[in-house]
């Protein structure tokens, strides 16, 4: 009966250190492997320099492309491009050309 009687007394005078040492493990869990972790936050960053690397790369094709487009207008036709595209889509080439298919 003495030794429940001062278990319980240990537990009691323990107890602020217990319930430190929980709160301590769950918030360091959830600071190293939660949802909202560091972890998650370096992946994050990482994926976030190849989306705008991708964008980049994105952007400069499609201002290429709107300056192809531009080239094409009837108000400022670049006739070298016009030609370029039709002998592209048409299939026309010089007898002395040399066709190279990318």
């Amino acid at each position: 009966m003495r030794k429940l009687i001062a278990q319980r007394y240990v537990i009691k005078q323990n107890m602020l250190a217990i319930i430190g040492v929980c709160l301590f493990c769950y918030f360091s869990y959830h600071a190293l492997l939660g949802e909202r972790s560091y972890i998650r936050l370096i992946s994050l960053e990482k994926q976030t320099t190849k989306t705008s690397l991708i964008y980049k790369d994105l952007h400069t094709q499609r201002s290429a492309l709107e300056e192809k487009v531009v080239g094409l207008r009837p108000g400022s036709l670049d006739k070298d491009l016009l030609e370029e595209r039709a002998r592209y889509v048409l299939g026309y080439h010089h007898p002395d050309e040399k066709i190279i298919l990318r």
